[in-house]
């Protein structure tokens, strides 16, 4: 087991998770009550990091933000902040590619709350805002606990893009994805098992949770 990798990949995965979920919520709850026409837009670019093989995101990573470029150039000349081969990068595109792993749960969570109830606690006395945080929150919570979940066990398991963006830096780029590929590539097929042992346990873990909190719901919701 690699354990710097162990450790570079549950950083990331942590850090994704809890940079993602206020705005994976905001975002959510948007597209759950929106009747804006261009919404059926807005979903499909939400889908594109479904999509796309994960090099072509790295790619477009590399041409936007890489040191060729005029925004990768003043970010190392300002703010000497360097986006590729890099923690910083990495969490970044890990950002982007995990967005509709956060979202899509919590927007279905959110689809799923009859809008009377909204509407019982405004005539009750209580604001948007406390309607959100009293009502909607309690009752979306399984989404968000998916979200969450999926997007843990994505980002550990992610690998065109970290080997793109990222590289394969020990102690700061290296995931356990990126340490199980150089394992193969050398021969170590022990240790090659090993880590892919631990992320099928994470992802067979992260599944359980998603439907672990599908049954919570009420019935009324599903």
């Amino acid at each position: 087991m690699d354990w710097q990798a162990a450790r570079v990949s549950l950083l990331l995965a942590a850090l994704t998770a809890v940079l993602l979920l206020p705005p994976g919520i905001a975002l959510a709850r948007w597209l759950a009550l929106t009747r804006w026409r261009g919404k059926p837009l807005a979903e499909a670019l939400l889908m594109l990091p479904l999509l796309l093989p994960p090099t072509v995101i790295g790619f477009y990573f590399l041409l936007a933000l890489g040191q060729a470029s005029p925004l990768g150039a003043w970010l190392a000349s300002n703010l000497d902040l360097r986006l590729v081969f890099s923690f910083q990068g990495l969490l970044l595109a890990s950002l982007l590619v995990n967005l509709p792993f956060m979202v899509q749960p919590i927007q279905r969570a959110f689809a799923a709350i009859p809008h009377s109830l909204r509407e019982a606690a405004w005539v009750s006395g209580l604001g948007a805002w406390r309607t959100f945080l009293k009502i909607e929150l309690p009752l979306a919570w399984p989404g968000l606990l998916a979200g969450v979940a999926l997007t843990a066990a994505h980002t550990l398991g992610e690998f065109g893009v970290v080997l793109m963006v990222g590289g394969s830096i020990p102690g700061e780029t290296r995931t356990l994805s990126i340490a199980i590929y150089d394992r193969v590539q050398a021969f170590d097929t022990a240790s090659a098992h090993a880590m892919a042992l631990a992320l099928v346990f994470c992802s067979v873990l992260a599944v359980a949770l998603v439907f672990a909190a599908d049954r919570k719901r009420p019935l009324q919701e599903r």
